[in-house]
């Protein structure tokens, strides 16, 4: 999506930059381990593959996506590739049942010693806030699809007062949802603060 194009998003620990092509090579490397691809129910791609699919992040109109960087690391030397600790995505769609428009949500920390330090916790509050402000997508709900076994991310999307709607045994996995309602609102609001600078 070319909404975040030209920005970056900086929190306390962590910033968010827009997938670019230079980062590819070391999101290919991550996804070449398989426990990864199997928490976040990936395939793995050639590096071609994910070249293309990187284009796909950055053209298409129901995709939002960024890398999450270490502050610290890259408060160091500006290198962005070794501060690539994970990324956070929304796909967008409309729910011809409610008829309410969905960003389906996505966290991944990829680096082992990068896990356990709230990073996704922080960065995927800064993309529900930046996705929610964003008056053009229109959002009316957020939702997760979530591994079964995968208790991190069901207990730290439950900590964002999602709640379970869906369980699919034949897939493993849980669906939640979040209505984007003005309590809810205020809630993400005394969570993180949104700080949008140029990129």
């Amino acid at each position: 999506m070319l909404l975040n194009e030209k920005i970056k998003i900086q929190g306390r620990r962590i910033l968010l930059v827009p997938y670019e092509a230079r980062h590819v090579p070391k999101y290919h490397k991550w996804m070449s381990n398989e426990e990864l691809r199997q928490l976040t129910a990936s395939e793995e791609l050639t590096l071609e593959e994910e070249y293309q699919m990187q284009r796909s992040w950055r053209e298409d109109s129901d995709k939002l996506t960024f890398i999450i960087l270490d502050a610290d690391v890259y408060a160091q030397d500006q290198d962005e590739i070794a501060a690539m600790v994970g990324d956070t995505n929304l796909f967008l769609h409309h729910d011809p049942d409610s008829d309410q428009q969905v960003a389906e949500a996505e966290i991944m920390i990829a680096e082992p010693e990068a896990r356990g330090k709230g990073f996704g916790c922080e960065a995927m509050l800064l993309m529900l806030k930046f996705a929610q402000s964003q008056s053009q997508l229109k959002l009316d709900k957020y939702e997760v699809k979530i591994d079964m076994d995968n208790t991190i991310s069901l207990h730290l999307f439950e900590s964002f007062r999602f709640t379970e709607t869906r369980r699919v045994e034949v897939f493993h996995e849980v669906t939640l949802e979040r209505p984007i309602t003005p309590d809810w609102i205020n809630w993400l609001d005394k969570q993180v603060e949104l700080r949008i600078e140029s990129y």
